[in-house]
């Protein structure tokens, strides 16, 4: 088996402080058109190595000694961690063996028993490879949020992108998640169907979430990487890209059909135009307020220059 590679640490926005574990590399589901994980190889790190990396943090953090043989990374994260949090990497975490993950789990609680909350990203598939009484043993090992990439709700779009799932199971997903008590934040990408599917794209994604229901939304805007098959679509003629104007567009149409029980609704990714957040339903009429504004004075000095821009 070949040694296993340390990922880069790619994490949503509200896990900054937490501690990263690495469980996989890549991820299973390697064909999302628009992502830089697209036709990677998912790998699979062997349990004690993981083991290994829990008991080095723990005694870096009762005694300060640092053991040679650990990567340097696990210390610079642990002098930053607030000790409340464990983020498990890489893409696609939860694909890691069941009978493995409750095994870490277990042994992370036993040995840093103060970490109040574990998350991950978690793919639809891999929610749904999981029964509910699987799902309710990991919540109770203290895995408390899953992040899904949603992307949008249209289905045409989910197929051309390359999810592998439609918009009837990422909203089951969902469910399941929530009935396990597991917290959902679900991110969606502004104008990942181009301006020939925009308006389609934002009234289907307004759809699926309703019904998904999460506890956080995350909005990103498509920035595309290349290699990809997106990005050569986009060379080639195939795909137009929306306008920084029409991406704030599809945003008000999101909010806007969007209904939720209580949801925290943020654009505040570093791949966004314009930043706007609160809590749905009760700030809906703000938001939109604010995007309308932004969008009638149609100033490109109001929006986020493209160089500060970022994924």
């Amino acid at each position: 088996m070949p040694e296993f590679q340390r990922p880069e640490i790619i994490r949503p926005p509200s896990e900054w402080r937490s501690y990263y574990l690495p469980l996989t590399a890549g991820c299973s589901n390697n064909s999302c058109t628009f992502c830089s994980n697209y036709g990677s190889k998912l790998q699979v790190r062997d349990i004690e190595d993981v083991k290994k990396e829990i008991d080095a943090l723990a005694l870096y953090l009762k005694n300060g000694v640092t053991l040679p043989e650990i990567h340097w990374i696990v210390y610079a994260i642990a002098r930053e961690w607030d000790g409340k949090g464990v983020f498990l990497q890489d893409g696609d975490a939860l694909v890691y063996p069941f009978s493995k993950m409750k095994e870490v789990l277990t042994y992370l609680n036993q040995k840093l028993p103060h970490v109040e909350r574990v998350a991950t990203y978690a793919t639809t598939q891999d929610i749904l490879r999981r029964s509910p009484d699987e799902l309710k043993e990991l919540r109770k090992l203290k895995l408390g949020i899953f992040y899904i990439g949603l992307e949008t709700g249209s289905d045409e779009l989910l197929k051309k992108i390359g999810k592998g799932v439609d918009s009837r199971q990422e909203i089951e997903a969902a469910r399941r998640a929530k009935e396990a008590g597991i917290l959902t934040s679900v991110s969606v990408i502004l104008g990942i169907g181009g301006k020939e599917n925009s308006e389609k794209h934002a009234l289907e994604t307004a759809r699926v979430l309703s019904e998904m229901d999460p506890d956080y939304v995350g909005a990103l805007t498509l920035t595309l990487v290349p290699g990809t098959p997106l990005y050569k679509d986009w060379q080639d003629g195939e795909i137009s890209l929306i306008t920084p104007f029409e991406s704030l567009v599809e945003l008000s149409i999101i909010i806007k059909n969007s209904n939720f029980t209580h949801c925290f609704f943020s654009s505040m990714h570093a791949s966004n135009y314009f930043s706007v957040r609160g809590t749905l339903p009760q700030d809906k009429e703000r938001m939109i307020a604010e995007l309308e504004r932004i969008i009638q004075q149609g100033d490109p000095a109001l929006l986020r220059p493209e160089f500060l821009r970022g994924l």
